[in-house]
């Protein structure tokens, strides 16, 4: 189950984020569901189309599937994410 503690080891995609601070002013505000992410990248679907976020620089407001909001430092899942996944397992 995912839990704001697990968070950072767990599949963000399908979740809804919405960036609440980045390095690029301009990516401040946008929000839509998770739909691919990378070593580096996530990238988000929003009403305008995919969205490419730097996680390193920024940092993420997502919706768990219980309803509860949780705020994740992309340098903290800034990984490849079936590296961070494997994470899971050992724990």
């Amino acid at each position: 189950m995912i839990t704001p503690k697990n968070i950072i080891r767990h599949e963000l995609v399908g979740l809804h984020a919405e960036v609440i601070e980045a390095s690029n002013p301009a990516q401040i505000g946008i929000s839509g569901r998770i739909v691919d992410e990378t070593k580096h990248m996530l990238v988000i679907l929003t009403k305008n189309g995919p969205r490419r976020i730097q996680k390193r620089d920024s940092v993420f407001r997502l919706a768990l599937p219980d309803g509860v909001i949780v705020e994740v430092r992309g340098s903290a899942i800034d990984t490849q994410p079936e590296r961070r996944l494997a994470l899971r397992g050992s724990r």
